[in-house]
């Protein structure tokens, strides 16, 4: 006779890996800037906007940029948001906080295809660099 144990364990392992979503992006980002928070988003927050939005990028046509650098939590960001629903709960996060700062990019998008793009630009801004990937 099995045990209600040996059953369990292995429905249990199935359910809950039918909630995970797959996904195709990183997940969530950690990047290390050699700057404070202030400076690498507002960095960080003009390349994108340089590089995702006005470029027309195909990727972010969906999606509108909403910065957040003044931060009384000491935690300076940018929202990636729906375009046409704009007080909607944001799509993506990218965060610093510390001096030097701790870069953090999280939400759903960070676990779609576009995530790829967002992981890859936000880890060589937060690098110093404020060019487009091509």
């Amino acid at each position: 006779m099995r045990s209600a144990r040996a059953v369990t364990v292995p429905v249990l392992a199935v359910s809950l890996s039918a909630c995970q979503t797959a996904g195709t992006g990183p997940g969530n980002l950690t990047a290390q800037s050699s700057d404070a928070a202030r400076p690498a988003m507002e960095r960080i927050a003009l390349a994108a906007r340089n590089c995702w939005f006005k470029s027309g990028n195909r990727q972010f046509r969906g999606y509108r940029l909403a910065p957040e650098l003044n931060s009384f939590s000491g935690r300076p960001r940018i929202l990636i948001v729906p375009a046409d629903r704009p007080e909607d709960r944001p799509l993506a996060v990218v965060e610093g906080q510390g001096s030097p700062a701790t870069i953090s990019a999280y939400g759903p998008l960070m676990s779609a295809s576009v995530g790829n793009r967002i992981a890859t630009d936000v880890r060589r801004w937060s690098g110093g660099a404020s060019t487009c990937s091509s």
